[in-house]
Protein backbone atom coordinates (compact mmCIF):
# COMPACT_ATOMS: atom_id res chain seq x y z
CA UNK A 1 0.00 0.00 0.00
CA UNK A 2 1.37 3.44 -0.76
CA UNK A 3 0.55 6.72 -0.59
CA UNK A 4 -0.13 6.98 -4.31
CA UNK A 5 -3.04 4.07 -3.63
CA UNK A 6 -4.35 5.91 -0.48
CA UNK A 7 -4.83 9.08 -3.43
CA UNK A 8 -6.64 6.80 -5.97
CA UNK A 9 -9.14 4.44 -4.00
CA UNK A 10 -9.58 7.00 -1.26
CA UNK A 11 -9.52 6.44 2.24
CA UNK A 12 -12.02 6.02 4.86
CA UNK A 13 -11.74 7.43 8.67
CA UNK A 14 -13.29 6.31 11.03
CA UNK A 15 -14.33 8.96 13.83
CA UNK A 16 -13.03 12.61 13.56
CA UNK A 17 -13.18 13.49 17.04
CA UNK A 18 -9.15 15.45 18.06
CA UNK A 19 -7.20 12.86 17.20
CA UNK A 20 -8.58 12.04 14.04
CA UNK A 21 -9.17 15.88 13.39
CA UNK A 22 -5.50 16.44 13.84
CA UNK A 23 -4.54 13.26 11.60
CA UNK A 24 -6.84 14.87 9.15
CA UNK A 25 -5.20 18.62 9.52
CA UNK A 26 -1.64 16.91 9.15
CA UNK A 27 -2.42 14.90 5.99
CA UNK A 28 -4.30 17.70 4.15
CA UNK A 29 -1.32 20.37 5.04
CA UNK A 30 1.13 17.49 3.39
CA UNK A 31 -1.20 17.51 0.16
CA UNK A 32 -3.62 14.47 0.44
CA UNK A 33 -7.09 15.65 -1.55
CA UNK A 34 -9.63 16.73 0.51
CA UNK A 35 -11.78 14.72 -1.92
CA UNK A 36 -9.70 11.29 -1.35
CA UNK A 37 -11.04 11.05 2.53
CA UNK A 38 -14.15 9.94 3.65
CA UNK A 39 -15.31 10.86 7.34
CA UNK A 40 -17.65 8.64 8.79
CA UNK A 41 -19.00 10.26 12.66
CA UNK A 42 -22.36 11.01 13.59
CA UNK A 43 -21.06 14.73 15.39
CA UNK A 44 -18.40 16.42 13.10
CA UNK A 45 -17.13 19.25 13.86
CA UNK A 46 -17.49 22.85 11.98
CA UNK A 47 -13.64 22.38 10.82
CA UNK A 48 -14.39 18.77 9.55
CA UNK A 49 -17.66 20.07 8.15
CA UNK A 50 -15.51 23.05 5.78
CA UNK A 51 -12.57 20.71 5.29
CA UNK A 52 -14.24 19.14 1.57
CA UNK A 53 -13.79 15.48 2.50
CA UNK A 54 -16.77 13.42 2.33
CA UNK A 55 -18.60 13.31 4.96
CA UNK A 56 -21.21 10.82 5.97
CA UNK A 57 -21.52 10.31 2.70
CA UNK A 58 -21.52 6.23 0.56
CA UNK A 59 -18.13 5.19 1.15
CA UNK A 60 -16.38 3.48 -2.44
CA UNK A 61 -16.36 0.51 -3.03
CA UNK A 62 -12.98 -0.96 -2.24
CA UNK A 63 -11.20 1.79 -0.10
CA UNK A 64 -7.29 1.71 0.12
CA UNK A 65 -6.86 2.59 3.87
CA UNK A 66 -9.51 2.68 7.32
CA UNK A 67 -8.30 4.19 9.81
CA UNK A 68 -10.17 3.43 13.39
CA UNK A 69 -10.07 6.75 15.31
CA UNK A 70 -13.39 5.99 18.12
CA UNK A 71 -13.16 5.48 21.50
CA UNK A 72 -12.75 2.08 22.08
CA UNK A 73 -16.56 1.76 23.63
CA UNK A 74 -18.10 2.41 20.59
CA UNK A 75 -15.79 -0.13 18.62
CA UNK A 76 -18.43 -2.85 18.74
CA UNK A 77 -21.12 -0.36 16.96
CA UNK A 78 -18.89 1.18 14.56
CA UNK A 79 -16.84 -1.05 12.99
CA UNK A 80 -19.21 -3.60 11.60
CA UNK A 81 -20.22 -1.62 9.24
CA UNK A 82 -16.95 -1.50 7.80
CA UNK A 83 -16.50 -5.69 7.74
CA UNK A 84 -17.09 -5.67 4.08
CA UNK A 85 -13.74 -4.44 3.48
CA UNK A 86 -11.97 -6.84 5.68
CA UNK A 87 -9.91 -9.54 3.86
CA UNK A 88 -9.18 -7.76 1.49
CA UNK A 89 -6.76 -5.62 0.21
CA UNK A 90 -8.02 -2.89 2.22
CA UNK A 91 -5.47 -1.74 4.88
CA UNK A 92 -7.13 -1.30 8.48
CA UNK A 93 -5.16 1.05 10.82
CA UNK A 94 -6.24 1.63 14.45
CA UNK A 95 -5.85 4.41 16.56
CA UNK A 96 -8.38 3.34 19.43
CA UNK A 97 -6.76 2.83 22.88
CA UNK A 98 -6.92 -1.02 24.13
CA UNK A 99 -8.23 -2.89 21.39
CA UNK A 100 -5.41 -5.76 20.51
CA UNK A 101 -5.55 -6.92 17.14
CA UNK A 102 -7.09 -10.22 17.72
CA UNK A 103 -10.27 -8.47 18.37
CA UNK A 104 -10.29 -6.33 14.85
CA UNK A 105 -9.02 -10.18 12.79
CA UNK A 106 -12.38 -11.15 14.93
CA UNK A 107 -14.78 -8.83 13.09
CA UNK A 108 -12.94 -8.42 9.91
CA UNK A 109 -11.04 -11.80 9.24
CA UNK A 110 -7.65 -13.06 9.76
CA UNK A 111 -6.83 -11.97 6.12
CA UNK A 112 -7.24 -8.42 6.42
CA UNK A 113 -4.09 -6.51 6.81
CA UNK A 114 -4.08 -4.85 10.34
CA UNK A 115 -1.99 -1.97 11.81
CA UNK A 116 -2.43 -0.99 15.25
CA UNK A 117 -0.83 2.58 16.75
CA UNK A 118 -0.57 4.43 19.53
CA UNK A 119 -0.68 7.88 19.21
CA UNK A 120 -0.57 10.55 22.41
CA UNK A 121 -2.60 13.71 22.90
CA UNK A 122 0.46 15.73 21.59
CA UNK A 123 -0.77 14.89 18.60
CA UNK A 124 -2.73 17.94 18.82
CA UNK A 125 -0.02 20.25 18.08
CA UNK A 126 2.02 17.59 15.96
CA UNK A 127 4.40 17.08 18.78
CA UNK A 128 2.66 13.71 19.49
CA UNK A 129 4.83 10.29 19.22
CA UNK A 130 3.10 7.08 18.17
CA UNK A 131 4.15 3.39 18.50
CA UNK A 132 2.95 0.91 15.64
CA UNK A 133 3.05 -2.77 14.84
CA UNK A 134 1.03 -4.70 12.07
CA UNK A 135 -0.30 -7.98 12.13
CA UNK A 136 0.96 -10.78 9.77
CA UNK A 137 -0.76 -9.90 6.96
CA UNK A 138 0.22 -6.00 7.15
CA UNK A 139 3.64 -5.85 4.96
CA UNK A 140 6.67 -3.13 4.74
CA UNK A 141 4.79 -1.24 2.62
CA UNK A 142 1.89 -0.94 4.74
CA UNK A 143 3.78 0.19 7.99
CA UNK A 144 5.33 2.28 5.90
CA UNK A 145 2.39 4.21 4.80
CA UNK A 146 1.25 3.79 7.93
CA UNK A 147 4.48 5.56 9.53
CA UNK A 148 4.44 8.33 6.40
CA UNK A 149 0.81 8.94 7.47
CA UNK A 150 1.24 9.38 11.66
CA UNK A 151 4.57 11.16 11.11
CA UNK A 152 1.79 13.92 10.00
CA UNK A 153 1.35 14.46 14.07
CA UNK A 154 4.47 13.51 15.46
CA UNK A 155 7.10 10.87 15.58
CA UNK A 156 6.68 7.02 15.00
CA UNK A 157 8.26 4.14 16.37
CA UNK A 158 7.69 0.24 15.26
CA UNK A 159 7.86 -2.29 18.10
CA UNK A 160 8.93 -5.61 17.85
CA UNK A 161 5.81 -7.79 19.25
CA UNK A 162 2.45 -5.82 20.31
CA UNK A 163 2.59 -7.07 23.82
CA UNK A 164 4.88 -3.85 23.90
CA UNK A 165 1.82 -1.78 23.29
CA UNK A 166 0.87 -1.70 27.35
CA UNK A 167 4.15 -0.67 28.26
CA UNK A 168 4.16 1.96 25.48
CA UNK A 169 0.56 3.19 26.96
CA UNK A 170 1.65 3.39 30.05
CA UNK A 171 4.94 5.54 28.61
CA UNK A 172 3.63 7.62 26.34
CA UNK A 173 -0.02 6.68 25.87
CA UNK A 174 -0.68 8.35 29.30
CA UNK A 175 2.24 10.17 29.97
CA UNK A 176 1.13 13.29 28.96
CA UNK A 177 -1.06 13.32 32.45
CA UNK A 178 2.31 12.55 34.26
CA UNK A 179 3.78 15.75 32.90
CA UNK A 180 0.11 17.68 33.31
CA UNK A 181 -0.05 16.84 36.88
CA UNK A 182 3.96 17.60 37.16
CA UNK A 183 2.82 21.51 36.43
CA UNK A 184 0.48 21.21 38.22
CA UNK A 185 2.20 20.17 41.22
CA UNK A 186 5.75 22.03 40.70
CA UNK A 187 3.06 25.29 40.24
CA UNK A 188 1.19 24.74 44.10
CA UNK A 189 4.66 24.27 45.24
CA UNK A 190 5.91 27.52 44.18
CA UNK A 191 2.77 29.57 45.20
CA UNK A 192 3.62 27.69 48.96
CA UNK A 193 6.65 29.25 48.54
CA UNK A 194 5.45 33.10 48.33
CA UNK A 195 4.25 32.67 44.60
CA UNK A 196 1.11 33.94 43.11
CA UNK A 197 -1.05 31.10 41.59
CA UNK A 198 -0.75 32.98 38.05
CA UNK A 199 2.99 33.57 38.42
CA UNK A 200 3.71 30.00 39.69
CA UNK A 201 1.69 28.34 36.94
CA UNK A 202 3.60 30.31 34.29
CA UNK A 203 6.83 29.81 35.40
CA UNK A 204 5.95 25.75 35.52
CA UNK A 205 4.63 25.32 32.50
CA UNK A 206 7.06 26.96 30.79
CA UNK A 207 9.74 25.37 32.51
CA UNK A 208 8.79 22.12 32.15
CA UNK A 209 7.72 22.59 28.23
CA UNK A 210 11.38 24.29 27.77
CA UNK A 211 13.30 21.35 29.83
CA UNK A 212 11.47 18.98 27.38
CA UNK A 213 12.15 20.52 23.97
CA UNK A 214 15.68 20.99 25.41
CA UNK A 215 15.63 17.08 26.34
CA UNK A 216 14.80 16.13 22.75
CA UNK A 217 17.64 18.41 20.84
CA UNK A 218 20.33 18.11 22.90
CA UNK A 219 22.95 15.98 21.95
CA UNK A 220 23.41 14.76 25.46
CA UNK A 221 21.66 12.49 27.73
CA UNK A 222 18.52 13.98 30.14
CA UNK A 223 21.36 12.40 32.87
CA UNK A 224 24.40 14.87 31.68
CA UNK A 225 21.94 17.88 31.29
CA UNK A 226 20.47 17.03 35.02
CA UNK A 227 24.38 16.95 36.11
CA UNK A 228 25.06 20.33 33.73
CA UNK A 229 22.69 22.21 35.54
CA UNK A 230 23.31 20.83 39.33
CA UNK A 231 26.31 22.96 41.05
CA UNK A 232 27.65 20.58 44.11
CA UNK A 233 26.03 21.67 47.29
CA UNK A 234 23.56 24.03 45.73
CA UNK A 235 20.01 24.74 45.36
CA UNK A 236 19.16 21.97 42.13
CA UNK A 237 20.96 19.26 44.57
CA UNK A 238 19.07 20.39 47.66
CA UNK A 239 15.85 19.56 45.70
CA UNK A 240 17.55 16.28 43.94
CA UNK A 241 18.45 14.82 46.64
CA UNK A 242 14.74 14.75 47.66
CA UNK A 243 13.46 14.03 44.13
CA UNK A 244 16.00 10.99 43.47
CA UNK A 245 15.61 9.12 46.57
CA UNK A 246 15.23 5.97 45.75
CA UNK A 247 12.42 4.57 48.70
CA UNK A 248 10.19 7.67 48.12
CA UNK A 249 11.57 9.98 45.21
CA UNK A 250 10.68 10.16 41.60
CA UNK A 251 12.07 6.74 40.68
CA UNK A 252 10.13 4.64 42.51
CA UNK A 253 7.25 6.63 42.16
CA UNK A 254 7.11 6.39 38.55
CA UNK A 255 8.13 3.06 38.36
CA UNK A 256 4.60 2.14 40.68
CA UNK A 257 2.79 4.63 37.99
CA UNK A 258 3.82 2.76 34.94
CA UNK A 259 3.50 -0.39 36.10
CA UNK A 260 -0.05 0.73 37.43
CA UNK A 261 -0.80 2.09 34.43
CA UNK A 262 0.26 -0.91 32.53
CA UNK A 263 -1.30 -3.76 34.72
CA UNK A 264 -4.33 -2.29 33.60
CA UNK A 265 -3.72 -1.78 29.89
CA UNK A 266 -2.84 -5.94 30.33
CA UNK A 267 -6.61 -6.28 31.84
CA UNK A 268 -8.65 -3.87 29.44
CA UNK A 269 -6.65 -5.76 26.22
CA UNK A 270 -8.39 -9.34 27.64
Amino acid sequence: MTMDDLKARGMVLLGCGKMGSAMLEGWLAQGLPAGAVWVVDPSPSEWVRSTGAHLNDALPDAPALVLVAVKPQMMDEALPELAAFGGGDTLFISVAAGTPISAYEAMLGGGTPIIRAMPNTPAAVGRGITAIIGNAHAGAADLDLAEELLTAVGQVVRLDNEAQMDAVTAVSGSGPAYVFHLIEALAAAGEAEGLSAELAMTLAKATVAGAGALAEQADVSPAQLRINVTSPGGTTQAALEVLMNETDGFPALLRRAVKAAADRSRELGK
